[in-house]
């Protein structure tokens, strides 16, 4: 069997249905090999692109996302997409043409070191022949699924794909993610000493899925829960406990819970969305976690516990000595003080507006991807959402340009699930070369572009330095101002009446459709907190 042989039926067994990328000559017989093993090659206008359907494949699925560039400036523009991999926690396979050993150190034509420049985003990097290929690819698929989850890079050398494979065929060890936590006295002493603690649920415990596990312990200890942007939808935005998201809009108004805590629980909380002293008060903290995490020095007392999640919320719950002693009205009092604001949008047509019409007209299965911008904190704090998994963004990263690829991988990997992109024009600029990709592949995706002609969060924390607005403009009038795109049908709205007439037709298109909305950025100055 030869390398790229082995390669494309080892991807094939685990699960693998796509890879993302561009092809150069030397991917010639590794595509002819995963074309005959019936894994489709997803070619994009971009190697980022492909690395950000590679990461949100990871995500849905749980199986790593495989991701593909050539020589240099491909692996270059791939790093990108492979660092959000690294930072969101998605577990990802990136793949890159490489020199044959006697030219890696010469100066050659797109020659840089692959292994130097994937080194510090990924958890590995290796080189395959056709010795050690199978441990490799089996090492990888491992690291990259065990926690934290994150990218592993191959490189493949050109002179690599027809030599036969030698080395023997390893036997394969699923990731171990189980460690058991241990209570001890210290943590006995820190949850019954608590009279008013907070729980904060993060991406770690949105990643595990233990959405009814949370629900099941607030139900014996109720208490405040507070979400980061990306354990978004493992509590309902009406429970009784619920009371907002970190970081993203509004959010200054979950000070009054924050300040009354005497405990702060972190449970899979991942400081790669927002560092605890960024918003903690002094009080001690219980950090709930998969891996051992990096701490801030200080006066705060912490209590790192670390092992699997499932379960230590029903470890916990008999070590309150009574249920906790908050005042209930002060939780629906925050939690209303936020949501109310989403019924209160700014004169004109803003993206308050667009998100309360949205959320009135898409069912509740369907996928939101959202871009960097203004506009994420706008969806992360008020977006109601059925399930983790249904807001889809980047956080750790925090890349622009993310939301059109990933609507592409989750309409890929989804079938059949409502996939709407909600992106500022600034994003949409930067990925708009992946519609024809969305094009190509025929996906009923809906994109939205809240087209403000600006880089209104850039010009939001100028102005709150004093300073005077400056290489935010973006363009005059109308951003793309036709009737299609790339052969992809535009609509343009610039008042809720168009919006709310365009949606039906948007619903019943044949692929993909742009809605384009010329709106007022008001809101924005008015929720975000900076």
């Amino acid at each position: 069997m030869t390398v790229a042989e082995y390669l494309a039926k080892e991807l094939k067994k685990r699960g693998v249905k796509y890879i993302f990328g561009i092809p150069g000559g030397p991917s010639i017989p590794y595509l002819e090999e995963f074309k005959n093993n019936g894994i489709k090659f997803i070619l994009t206008s971009n190697e980022s692109a492909a690395g950000i359907m590679a990461d949100v494949t990871g995500r849905l699925t749980g199986i790593p996302g495989i991701c593909h560039s050539t020589f240099g400036p491909g692996a270059t523009n791939l790093s990108t997409g492979v660092g959000g991999a690294m930072l969101d926690r998605s577990p990802l396979i990136a793949l890159t043409s490489e020199m044959p050993r006697e030219l890696r150190n010469r100066t050659v034509q797109m020659n840089i070191d692959h292994q130097l420049l994937f080194d510090p985003i990924t958890k590995a990097t290796v080189l395959i022949d056709n010795e050690n290929v199978k441990a490799a690819v089996s090492d990888a698929f491992e690291l990259a699924k065990a926690e934290y989850p994150g990218p592993v890079h191959i490189g493949l050398p050109s002179d690599q794909a027809l030599k036969n494979v030698t080395d023997n065929v390893p036997v394969f060890v699923e990731p171990v993610n189980d460690t058991e936590l241990v209570i001890d006295t210290e943590l006995i002493d820190l949850l019954q000493y608590s009279k008013r603690p907070l729980l904060v649920a993060g991406l770690t415990a949105s990643r595990a899925g233990i959405k009814e596990e949370i629900s099941d312990f607030l139900e014996k200890c109720p208490m405040p829960v507070i979400l980061t942007p990306m354990a978004k939808g493992l509590l309902h935005e009406q429970h009784n406990c619920y009371c907002g998201v970190l970081f993203h809009a509004a959010s200054d108004k979950l000070s009054r819970v924050i300040n009354e805590a005497d405990l702060v629980i972190g449970l899979g909380y991942d400081p790669v969305e927002y560092n605890y002293e960024s918003w903690m008060p002094d009080v001690p903290l219980v950090h709930f976690n998969t891996m051992l995490t990096d701490m801030p020095a200080g006066a705060m007392i912490i209590k790192q516990v670390t092992g699997t999640l499932d379960a230590v919320l029903s470890m916990i719950s008999p070590f309150f000595e009574e249920p906790p002693g908050w005042d209930f009205e002060i939780i629906k009092e925050c939690r209303d003080s936020i949501l109310k604001l989403k019924e209160t949008p700014a004169t004109g047509f803003g993206p308050l507006k667009v998100l309360n019409i949205l959320q009135e007209n898409l069912s509740p299965d369907t996928i939101i991807c959202v871009d960097v911008g203004s506009h994420i904190h706008l969806f992360g704090q008020f977006w109601q959402t059925s399930s983790p998994g249904k807001l889809l963004m980047t956080n750790g990263w925090s890349g622009m340009g993310f939301s059109i690829p990933a609507s592409i991988a989750a309409a890929l990997n989804m079938p059949g699930t409502p996939v709407v992109c909600v992106m500022g024009d600034g994003g949409f600029l930067m990925m708009c070369g992946e519609i024809i990709t969305a094009k190509r592949l025929n996906l009923d995706i809906i994109f939205i572009i809240l087209a403000d002609r600006e880089l209104n969060l850039i010009k939001l924390k100028e102005e709150k330095q004093g300073l005077e607005a400056q290489a935010v403009d973006l363009y005059k009038d109308k951003l793309i101002g036709t009737s299609s795109f790339l052969g992809v049908p535009v609509i343009s709205c610039d008042d809720e009446v168009n919006f709310r007439e365009a949606l039906p037709s948007a619903y019943s298109q044949d692929g993909p459709v742009i809605l384009e909305l010329l709106i007022d950025p008001s809101d924005y100055k008015n929720l975000v907190v900076i």
